[in-house]
């Protein structure tokens, strides 16, 4: 993608994002009004990333005549074990989050002096998610 393209790209997310939300800010505030500026900011997000994806793999045609079957393999395994890691970790971490803060939560209500400890079993819980994120990067740089 050319440089014009990408920013073109920015721009129509960033225009997505403030538009809808200026137009729910000025206006009278009600849940359909909300409900409307939601349902747009969705719409510019995943068309806008829709088109980015269409214009990533619509480069140059690739001339698989010429190249060997195991590095191709390989290449391709490796880009499914950096999502899988990525992916697998933030599922895990989610669930674990999703555990840790309600017990956190029920527990800071009772007692507020706990809040600290808490907040640090919920962090570790999220740690999870950026340690996947660390190892497919370095997936990604063996490729």
């Amino acid at each position: 993608m050319s440089l014009t393209v990408k920013l073109i790209l920015i721009a129509a997310l960033v225009l997505g994002i403030i538009l809808p939300f200026g137009y729910f800010l000025i206006g009278e505030k009600t849940k359909k009004r909300y409900k409307r500026a939601i349902g747009a900011n969705v719409f510019f997000y995943f068309g806008a990333f829709v088109i980015a994806s269409i214009m990533l793999f619509a480069g140059d045609p690739v001339h698989a005549a010429g190249t060997a079957s195991a590095e191709g393999l390989s290449t391709g395994l490796g880009y499914i074990a950096a999502a899988l890691s990525t992916g697998m970790s933030c599922v895990g971490g989610g669930l674990a989050v999703a555990s840790a803060a309600s017990a956190a939560l029920g527990a800071i209500s009772e007692d507020s002096s706990v809040l600290g400890k808490s907040l640090i079993f919920v962090g570790l819980a999220e740690g999870v998610c950026l340690y996947g994120l660390i190892i497919s990067f370095m997936i990604l740089g063996k490729l």
